[in-house]
Order: structure tokens, then C-alpha cells, then sequence
């Protein structure tokens, strides 16, 4: 039986157990609080509250390692475990950064040559920890995440109460990437492992303001209201992402772990979480 200890078993990692518990995987999910525990336990995962329970029993019967705690200073995991995570003899390990290591480049392409630029302090965190997960000597697999969307997290509920703004900011575009496919990518990876870093998108890089205006025609709703990025009320997560234009090439995932999209486009993505709403 192989065995995923799941540190941080949030969205995305969710999304990978529905796919490997069926197929006979074992998988011990960490969170927060012993309610969120509770909640994984309904799923089938082997729960732990951390910070505070002991990971190293569930380190020694792990074979894979997934992580996608968010770091502080430094990453948490590898400053409570490093070296033990180093000593553990892992078939594979995954590391879910984010595509902000890559900063600002004007809305042109960028791939995993593009050298690390962040321009956040999120995005700058992320490339620390990259380096501190590299530094453990692991087969390590970091997955640069787009903007993430999926069931639950996509835009039709703003857009049918009327809270949804087009926020324009000319010439900016997302690279965004659907939760299933983040769980097909990961599981091609560890179905075929091949350790290095890997781009998380759809091929579509598209203007925030293009896909809630998709969304309002498929609910057959008026379009959100237009605001001038200028003018637009924003959270500072939010204001911080439009900080940054780029478009993000996937050709790695495709070439190196053999994925095919489920999700290409916000199209079909939107289209398969309406679908899913009934």
C-alpha cells in the first residue's frame, strides 16, 4: 500500500485524494483544527491537527510526501521537520508553490527557465521555501500554481448576487489553472515521477473582466459593471495579484509527466462547474 502524507490538506490536495483513495492509496491529511480534522475523517483521510500533533509516525509510514503550507519567514514544514523529511527515505515528494515566484514581466511568456523575480512578499516567501525544500536533497517535484478555480471557487455566485465587478486594467491577463486539474497533474507525476518544477496552468491566459463576462452570459445574467482598476475596491491579496501581468507556458506538464487537460480553457472549466451545480 502506498502511503501520501499530505501536509497542509487543503483544496487542491482534496481533489488528489478523491483520485487515489478509490485506487487503494492510504492517505493521512493534516489541518489546522481538530473540527477540520473531523471534516477530512468524513472523506476517508487519516486526520491530524497540526501544528501540535506528532508527524514523525506518520513520516515513517509515509512513501510520498505532498506539502502546500503557506511560509512565513521560512517554510514551516521544513523548519519542524526538515531533517527528518530529509532522512526518510521518500519515493516522491511535492512541493505547491505558486507562478507569483516569477513576478512582473509586462504580460509576456514566462516558463521554468524564466529566472525567479518576485515582486510580492507572497511570491517572494514562496521562492525562499522553494529553495529550503530544494536544499533537503529530496526527489522533489515543485508544482508552480496558477490562479486556482473549481467548485466552490468559481465566479457564478458573485456574479448571480450581484456583487461581481469587471475590474479593468488594460492589458492584464491571469494564467489560472482548474482544482482537477491540478489533482491530474499531480497524480501524473507521481505516476511518473520526474523530479523538477513544473508550471500548473490551463493554455489560456485570459483578462479577469473577460471570464465574469463569459460567466454572466452562461447564467444568462447581465454582465458585472465595468470599474477602472484605478477606482476598484480591493482587498490588498487582491490588489497584489494585479500587481503582476504575465502568461505562463505548461509545455513541462505536458512534455515531461505526459498531461493532458482536462480543463484547457476557463471555457470548458466554467462550463464543467455550472454543469456540476445542476
Amino acid at each position: 500500500m502506498k502511503t501520501l502524507l499530505s501536509i497542509g490538506h487543503g483544496y487542491s490536495a482534496q481533489a488528489l485524494a478523491r483520485r487515489l483513495l478509490p485506487q487503494g492509496w492510504r492517505i493521512i491529511g493534516t489541518t489546522r483544527t481538530e473540527d477540520g480534522a473531523s471534516a477530512l475523517r468524513a472523506t476517508g483521510v487519516e486526520a491530524l491537527a497540526w501544528p501540535g500533533a506528532d508527524l514523525r509516525p506518520a513520516l515513517a509510514q509515509a512513501s510520498h510526501l505532498l506539502t502546500s503550507v503557506a511560509p512565513g519567514e521560512a517554510d514551516p514544514v521544513v523548519a519542524a521537520l526538515g531533517a527528518e523529511i530529509a532522512a526518510a527515505g521518500l519515493e516522491w515528494v511535492g512541493y505547491l508553490s505558486t507562478t507569483a515566484v516569477y513576478g512582473h514581466h509586462n504580460g509576456d511568456w514566462v516558463d521554468e527557465a524564466t529566472p525567479l523575480a518576485p515582486t510580492t512578499a507572497r511570491g517572494a516567501a514562496r521562492a525562499q521555501a522553494e529553495a529550503e525544500w530544494a536544499a533537503l536533497g529530496l526527489p522533489l517535484h515543485i508544482f508552480r500554481l496558477a490562479g486556482i478555480y473549481g467548485p466552490g471557487r468559481g465566479p457564478f455566485e458573485k456574479v448571480r448576487d450581484g456583487s461581481a465587478r469587471r475590474i479593468h486594467k488594460p492589458g492584464q491577463v491571469f494564467s489560472r489553472i482548474h482544482v482537477e486539474d491540478i489533482a491530474n497533474v499531480l497524480e501524473a507525476a507521481i505516476l511518473r515521477p520526474h523530479p523538477g518544477v513544473y508550471n500548473v496552468c490551463d493554455d489560456d491566459p485570459a483578462s479577469p473582466e473577460d471570464i465574469l463576462g463569459l460567466a454572466a452570459r452562461m447564467l444568462n445574467l447581465p454582465e458585472p459593471p465595468m470599474v477602472a482598476y484605478e477606482d476598484a475596491e480591493m482587498t490588498p491579496m487582491a490588489r497584489s495579484f494585479y500587481a503582476e501581468n504575465k502568461r505562463v507556458r505548461n509545455d513541462r506538464i505536458k512534455d515531461m509527466l505526459g498531461v493532458k487537460l482536462l480543463y484547457p480553457t476557463y471555457r470548458e472549466g466554467l462550463a464543467a462547474i455550472l454543469a456540476a451545480e445542476g
